[in-house]
């Protein structure tokens, strides 16, 4: 089942603690594994819950439904937002603030226009790095590249690196990246962003919350990342990713505090991408991945009334 319910839309009913995994991708963007098969390996994990967060589309939720009611395991509305986010500590471009959106309208309401939105200037953009990629004399295809999404519309950046190895233009995916999809590489090309505050209304309107996913992954020293998740929190986020899958546990503890201090929900997740993020298992991240299900009533709780 899809959670929320229709009978109470801020209902969740979780009475004995279990774990969940409010960070998962499937093919429907830059994930190897089809949203049937995510839901899967979350029951296989023991999940009480799993949220399926692919970028930019929640196309992937009918099917993960499915499967979610076969397993008994809770489904989580979600996706991710790449956002405009602050200038790193110690200069150089700003990274992309990545934000996850739970329990919002699938298909209807603000999210969902803007979605439409960000999914063409993603095909814009991926079809602009491969003419870069090929003007650089490099023999990367469209169809070389569909065939490793297994879909046009979940064309990402992954899909691509995995091309520039198979064409030995890269040794592995890191190499991919960082020698032509990174910002100042040959193929890279910049792609649409919100406002990290605009994402916060625009699922608000549309009845969901908005969570900062892997905060550290910002660049930003200890005390520049507080001020940034207090302007977040005063912008109407629910929470950030404290649990993450490759987060230490000093460092979630961090952040755990720094949620508190905000009144903030500490939520976590593996970012499961399957072959793409080979490390990563939903559930359980790298191995010691351990969300326990208050938080996710705690989610369900800061939804507008």
């Amino acid at each position: 089942m899809i959670l929320p319910g229709p009978a109470d839309p801020r209902a969740v009913s979780t009475t004995v603690r279990e774990v969940i995994d409010l960070h998962t991708h499937s093919t429907e963007s830059d994930g190897s594994e089809s949203p049937a098969r995510v839901v899967e390996l979350a029951a296989a994990a023991g999940c009480l819950a799993v949220a399926l967060t692919d970028h930019d589309t929640m196309a992937g939720l009918p099917e993960a439904s499915a499967a979610a009611s076969a397993s008994g395991t809770v489904l989580v509305p979600g996706c991710e937002l790449s956002c405009l986010g602050p200038p790193p500590t110690g200069g150089g471009p700003a990274r992309a603030a990545h934000v996850l959106v739970y329990f919002a309208e699938a298909e209807d309401g603000p999210l969902h226009d803007e979605l439409v939105v960000l999914r063409g200037d993603r095909a814009r953009r991926n079809g602009a790095m491969i003419e870069r990629l090929q003007a650089a004399g490099l023999p990367v295809t469209w169809d070389a590249v569909v065939a490793r999404a297994g879909t046009a519309e979940g064309v990402g950046r992954p899909h691509i690196a995995a091309v520039l190895v198979a064409v030995g233009a890269a040794e592995d995916a890191q190499d991919a990246f960082d020698r032509w999809l990174v910002p100042g590489r040959p193929g890279f090309v910049p792609k649409a962003r919100l406002h990290p505050a605009d994402a916060a209304v625009l699922a608000q309107a549309s009845g969901g919350v908005t969570v900062l996913a892997h905060p550290l992954s910002l660049g930003l020293a200890p005390a520049a990342l507080e001020r940034y998740v207090g302007e977040l929190a005063a912008a109407g986020f629910a929470g950030i990713e404290a649990v993450y899958g490759r987060y230490r546990p000093d460092e979630r503890r961090a952040l755990g505090r720094l949620a508190r201090r905000f009144d903030l929900v500490a939520t976590g997740g593996s970012d499961f991408h399957g072959a793409f993020k080979p490390d990563l298992s939903v559930g359980t991240g790298t191995g010691d991945l351990d969300v326990p299900d208050d938080r996710l009533d705690a989610l369900a709780a800061r939804r507008a009334a």
